[in-house]
């Protein structure tokens, strides 16, 4: 059985939209409540929680000497021209970074053992300044933890009811700003993650669903309620991440394993590269940045995470006229509440959304299905005063809102690839999000791709994503030294450990894949070589291979006789994934809905296109473009030009003319 439920966003509470959505859900479906088996839960509560700053009252307890390395930074410049360059303020005030007199050097040498009185001492200033949580950070506490756990305990004691997050076991890992920077973000945002899990959990029973709750973490995996509520900040890209996880389903469905995923909803654009069905994984991200799309101007967060890159904008950005004269798009967004202006709730900003209904790629009388009667007209106005400011007319205005939008997105989804060292041109697009169909067309034209994928309920096609994933366990820990002088014993027993704790939470069936950060000599920073789910009898030659081997793939050759230094071993262990099974469920009913007037970008012109009911077309059918395909949560366009077909599982196919 198949039933799809979407809500609007309630930004003064979250889990309300969701309750609401489950409620709806379940009346639609005819499910009883004890009938649920599963409920899986992603959320974007952490991201938005450190870019507004609406997290706790944090401090962060640390070695002498190192309270300021928040502020310091790596001491990266986004912009090495900007003299009054800005950064964003660290999520602890300088007043509430609190020193403590220990040092462990990095092979392990006690210099300074922990003065208890100082700890002691910090948890009555604590308790005096209402702290609600704490970051725990000491000196090279990734290898050598035993200062930081004894002053976890004598803090435990004298403040019981204070969340600790320790950056031993949130992050052991090189990098001493960036580990900070993870476990002061972790304990912002504990309470907050810890009280909307709990309400979540306690609404979801109030309903009578007795499942087990699983949430969504950034690396695709799934985690139990507990370790969301120690760790939130693996869940800082939850909700993206599954728009990729049901990229790469509906890909592979269609023959196609290696895709770019392209998820457009209401606030961003996002796009992810996916080969042999798994999306590339990145071992740092950040959020909160100053400027958008500048790296190094946000909080860096040392965790696991598909490797995203938020290319763009989304339905509820706001168009506005640069010094220039000329279109941009973003970042303000009108969000859930004005909305766009053709919502009717209030906004009068031009958005994108008010430019694809000028543009006629949406039905204002069919917008999630007819729930929301779209308002032409505000539309209109909206785009129109946008028009005058550019001395164009209406439609042209919403044509350059579109096309600004398409081009920004393009183009940075041509760089993520090449960084990367992909050619993008190999790819399919497959469009997910409310407004993903409706730029995909533009989108794929640009960057040269032979091949788009729009998968059913693409609005919705996070929330299927998630019922694709598998519970999974993540462990790091750096282990740096010369590849000649690696102690293999300590490895073997350290991932040894590792695999027994994922197998123990996971079961013995798990899969277990093995990586580990490696550089050459003199390097600043590692890549993230794949060596499978064992280390072989000669470790140190697998090593060289796979190392060896990507490093040429990304950089086209290798420095002759310079030594490989190993930086930090990593563990993923995943469970089984679930079986989704697709079947095309069309209703014996006329496809072809009519026409309407479209703007086609290849004659810069309205052309007279085919509008299709998505739920009444079958496998086999075809459709020539210019054409919009509609269903209740977004409208694919198809160009002029594109030729789709929808295949077995009701996966629109489009090639490319």
């Amino acid at each position: 059985m198949k039933a799809i439920a979407k809500t609007l966003t309630t930004p003064h509470d979250p889990s309300v939209g969701v309750i609401r959505g489950l409620e709806e859900l379940l009346a639609k479906s005819s499910v009883a409540p004890a009938g649920v088996n599963e409920l899986v839960h992603g959320t974007t509560l952490v991201a938005n929680a450190l870019i507004e700053r609406k997290g706790s009252s944090t401090a962060l307890v640390t070695t002498q000497g190192f309270r300021d390395s928040l502020a310091m930074r790596r001491e990266h410049r986004y912009d090495l021209y900007d003299l009054q360059i800005e950064l964003p303020e660290p999520l602890v005030p300088r007043r509430r970074r609190w020193e403590v007199r220990e040092r462990v050097l990095a092979d392990g040498t006690v210099d300074t053992p922990l003065a208890a009185e100082d700890v002691r001492r910090i948890a009555k200033l604590a308790r005096r300044e209402k702290v609600e949580s704490i970051a725990l950070v000491f000196l090279h506490a990734y290898r050598f933890p035993d200062h930081e756990r004894k002053a976890e305990a004598i803090l435990r004691r004298e403040l019981p009811d204070v969340p600790i997050t320790t950056s031993s076991e949130l992050v052991p890992e090189l990098g001493e700003y960036v580990r900070t920077s993870t476990t002061v973000a972790n304990a912002y945002v504990r309470p907050l993650v810890d009280t909307y899990l709990d309400r979540l959990a306690t609404d979801v029973r109030g309903l009578g669903v007795v499942a087990p709750i699983w949430l969504m973490l950034s690396t695709g995996g799934l985690a139990s309620v507990e370790t969301g509520r120690r760790f939130p900040v693996r869940l800082c890209e939850s909700g993206p991440a599954a728009g990729v996880l049901a990229a790469g389903f509906f890909g592979a469905a269609a023959g196609e394993p290696d895709v770019l995923a392209f998820d457009m909803g209401g606030t961003t654009a996002k796009a992810c590269l996916i080969e042999k069905g798994a999306p590339l994984l990145a071992r740092e991200h950040e959020v909160a940045r100053v400027h958008r799309f500048a790296r190094e101007s946000g909080l860096p967060l040392r965790v696991p995470v598909i490797d995203l890159i938020e290319i763009g904008a989304g339905g509820g950005s706001i168009a506005h006229v640069d010094q220039f004269g000329l279109p941009r798009v973003g970042p303000q967004s009108a969000a859930a509440a004005p909305g766009p202006a053709c919502y009717g709730f209030g906004g009068t900003d031009p958005t994108v959304t008010d430019a694809d209904l000028v543009l006629g790629y949406l039905d204002p009388h069919y917008f999630l299905g007819g729930e929301l009667a779209l308002d032409v007209e505000a539309a209109n106005t909206a785009v129109a005063r946008l028009g005058a400011a550019m001395k164009l007319g209406r439609e042209a205005a919403a044509a350059a809102i579109h096309d600004v939008v398409d081009e920004n997105m393009a183009a940075a989804a041509r760089i993520h690839s090449i960084e990367r060292g992909r050619d993008i041109r190999q790819f399919t697009l497959v469009a997910t999000g409310g407004a993903g169909p409706v730029h995909a067309w533009g989108v794929a034209r640009r960057l040269g791709l032979r091949r788009i994928a729009y998968p059913p309920s693409a609005g919705v096609a996070s929330a299927l994503g998630m019922l694709t994933a598998a519970p999974s366990f993540e462990y790091a820990r750096s282990m740096p030294a010369a590849l000649d002088a690696v102690a293999w014993d300590d490895v073997k027993r350290t991932l040894e450990s590792a695999v027994r704790e994922g197998h123990k939470q996971l079961g013995k069936t798990a899969v277990v894949d093995i990586s580990v950060d490696a550089r050459y000599r003199g390097q600043g920073e590692g890549i993230t070589v794949k060596l499978g789910p064992r280390l072989g009898a000669r470790p140190a030659r697998q090593l060289t291979d796979a190392f060896e081997s990507d490093y040429v793939r990304l950089y086209g050759r290798r420095p002759p006789e310079v030594a490989i230094e190993i930086l930090t071993w990593r563990l993923r262990v995943t469970g089984a994934k679930p079986s989704v099974q697709l079947k095309s469920a069309a209703t014996q009913a006329p496809a072809l809905k009519g026409r309407r007037r479209i703007w086609s970008s290849e004659r810069k012109s309205f052309v007279d296109a085919r509008v299709w009911d998505r739920y009444r077309l079958e496998p086999g059918d075809v459709i020539a473009g210019p054409a919009v395909v509609e269903e209740r949560e977004s409208s694919a366009v198809i160009g002029l030009g594109g030729r789709g077909r929808i295949d077995a599982r009701g996966i629109l196919v489009v090639d490319l003319g």
